[in-house]
């Protein structure tokens, strides 16, 4: 019983300890700064200040994803032939319609997903399916995905930048 007491005790002064955060009594000469102004004043007025209540607020950070331009025009050209249904560049995806591929015989539907600046295999994922709702068979959609990168390293050499 003696020892909670004195755990107890220990809690409380560390919990009433640190509501103090160590500051200095008001009208310390030692805590004003250059400008005249108090350290507090500083801390309140700070607009990257958080408190324990921030995290019910909205988010505001923003996520935005930067897309390889290259990428992005070589799957717009590369899948020409295929209706756009929506583009969102800001977060590197393309959704098509269902379309003929010119010279084949079966409809297809693609969504392209550009993840990173890079100008590389693992920035660019392709999923196609067929009308049926079936995937493609994996030779087809690597041949697609190819044809996009070798279209991207096409532009980016007519840009002049190596």
């Amino acid at each position: 019983m003696r020892l909670i007491t004195i755990l107890g005790l220990i809690m409380v002064t560390a919990t009433v300890s640190a509501c103090s955060r160590g500051r200095l009594p008001p009208g310390d000469a030692s805590v004003l700064t250059v400008d005249g102004s108090s350290s507090e004043e500083r801390e309140l007025n700070d607009p990257n200040r958080t408190t324990i209540w921030d995290i019910f607020g909205p988010d505001t950070s923003e996520q935005v994803t930067q897309v390889n331009r290259y990428l992005w025009a070589a799957s717009l050209d590369v899948l020409n032939f295929l209706p756009i249904e929506e583009v969102d560049p800001f977060t590197g995806v393309i959704v098509t319609g269902y379309g003929r591929p010119p010279g084949g015989g079966r409809s297809y539907r693609a969504t392209v997903h550009i993840s990173d600046p890079a100008l590389e295999a693992r920035s660019l994922s392709v999923a196609l399916q067929t009308s049926g709702g079936s995937p493609v068979s994996a030779a087809t959609s690597r041949a697609v995905e190819d044809a996009i990168l070798s279209r991207a390293r096409q532009l980016r050499i007519a840009d002049n930048k190596f």
